[in-house]
């Protein structure tokens, strides 16, 4: 089904992708797309929406299950609280993006914004996914409670990460391909070196995104990761609790 967005409001354009996939309708191609909100947001069928333009906020909120493909840049908000499915962005994103994400993929072939993966989580075989090619703001993995996140700095920028990584982090990991200035992160992390057992997790995932954006995935690999995990899962207990 393909849907022309040009000039449309986001709630009826949103409710036509809803009646049509309640009606059996399985793939969705919009067209002129310029910000529209909450596109496949809460959605939990298998269905495959291919966005040619910028979509607005909180784009697969409380997604269950499609596969979105953004053939741009994103806003804010992308994979609030997401649950299952897959986000592949040809381009860059804003702030906050997997705010609470609780499962699901989200590929991103350039930079992000700020306040990436907060409160992010995890349970049993629910692990989150975010991976992005570019740099990222502060606080990436602020309060991350589980999950994984890679960001690969490949874009030549400096730094590949912004201040406050991983503040108030307790649980969850974060690989960053390059080396982090210590002054960069939150007292609540530790870094470490990759074992073998990193390298085939991250390489499982890697190989995966380098087939989306057309990356060689031994030149990605190639490159000095640095890994990061808090130091405890419960580092505020003290504030609150005696």
């Amino acid at each position: 089904m393909r849907i022309d967005a040009k000039g449309m409001h986001y709630r009826p354009m949103n409710k036509i992708i809803r009646d049509a996939v309640a009606a059996g309708e399985k793939e969705f191609e919009l067209d002129n797309i310029g910000g529209q909100r909450y596109i496949g947001g809460g959605l939990n069928d298998s269905v495959k929406i291919t966005i040619n333009g910028t979509p607005g906020n909180d784009l697969g909120a409380f997604m269950n299950g499609p596969k979105i493909i953004i053939n741009a840049n994103a806003q804010d908000g992308i994979a609030n609280t997401m649950n299952a499915g897959e986000i592949i962005v040809h381009g860059n994103v804003g702030d906050i993006i997997g705010y609470g994400m609780r499962g699901g993929k989200l590929y991103i072939k350039g930079d992000a914004g700020y306040r990436v993966g907060i409160h992010m989580k995890e349970y049993k075989k629910q692990v989150p996914v975010i991976i992005a090619g570019g740099t990222a703001g502060d606080f990436f993995g602020e309060y991350m409670a589980g999950g994984l996140m890679i960001l690969l700095g490949m874009n030549g920028k400096s730094p590949i990460v912004g201040d406050y990584v991983g503040t108030g982090m307790h649980g969850g990991v974060i690989y960053i391909r390059g080396k982090v200035d210590p002054y960069s992160l939150g007292k609540e992390v530790n870094c470490l070196e990759l074992n073998e057992e990193d390298k085939k997790l991250i390489g499982s995932y890697l190989k995966e995104y380098c087939e989306h954006f057309g990356f060689d995935l031994n030149e990605v690999m190639s490159g000095s990761f640095t890994k990061l995990v808090p130091l405890s899962h419960r580092p505020y207990g003290n504030l609150y609790v005696y």
